[in-house]
């Protein structure tokens, strides 16, 4: 069985049981997360629509957070024009404990 879900503009497939990083959530480490957002269910038949509306994933935070940091380098050729930027985004892990079709 998996689900569809939708959290911090990006879709994600889950099970149960997985560990997934995700846009960062304001929770604590062992805290219980719901995800109400549930785009698709399949338990051996898609499931889509009206048919999910009750549909609800609960999942509980592993930890918060920074990935790698990515270096953004900007540069126009024969001005002297360079600039050199990082950034590292804030995620929270967490663990899919059940989905409730």
């Amino acid at each position: 069985m998996y689900a569809i879900i939708a959290t911090g503009g990006k879709q994600y497939k889950v099970s149960e049981g997985d560990v997934i990083k995700v846009e960062k959530l304001s929770a604590e480490a062992g805290e219980t997360v719901t995800f109400d957002n549930v785009l698709a269910v399949s338990d051996g038949s898609l499931k889509v629509g009206s048919d999910v509306s009750g549909a609800k994933v609960s999942a509980t935070v592993v930890s918060q957070g920074r990935d790698k940091k990515v270096v953004v380098y900007k540069y126009k050729p024969k001005t002297g024009y360079h600039k050199k930027n990082g950034h590292r985004q804030a995620f929270t892990q967490v663990k899919i404990d059940s989905i409730k079709a």
